[in-house]
């Protein structure tokens, strides 16, 4: 497997990991301590908003499948000629729908989550990383 592949699989394990964090606790029932310090800063206000669901679907459950998605194309389609450009695809999605997010907690909810600014960080590396395959693969 290429290096940058590997890299983006390595990085989409971590956000299926952290995206699962959150769903845990999107449905969790007692408040939880590992991220609160007070208003500015706490992932139960954010994972349990009005914003943490579309169409009833968990946002958190929505991450999973987008990391998993990645990680598909990472490991099993690595080799494909179009993989490079469906990973930056995904990817940018991805990473836009994220920084949506971020502005939602920023702006409407005025409270930040660290699984969230995580979650968020890791889709911005796995689109850099993906940029860096597509224009290594001489697609861009």
């Amino acid at each position: 497997m290429k290096p940058l592949l590997r890299g983006i699989a390595g990085l989409a394990v971590v956000g299926i990991g952290v995206s699962s964090v959150s769903l845990y606790h999107h449905y969790g029932h007692s408040q939880t301590s590992y991220c609160d310090f007070g208003q500015s800063f706490n992932c139960d206000i954010v994972n349990r908003s009005i914003y943490s669901q579309i169409l009833g679907i968990p946002v958190a459950l929505v991450g999973i499948l987008g990391y998993l998605a990645v990680l598909t194309l990472a490991t099993l389609y690595g080799s494909r000629a179009e993989t490079p450009r469906f990973l930056l695809a995904g990817s940018a999605a991805g990473l836009a729908f994220a920084l949506y997010l971020t502005y939602i907690e920023g702006f409407v909810l005025a409270t930040w989550c660290v699984l969230c600014l995580t979650s968020l960080t890791v889709i911005a590396l796995i689109t850099l990383l993906s940029f860096l395959q597509v224009r290594r693969a001489g697609q861009a």
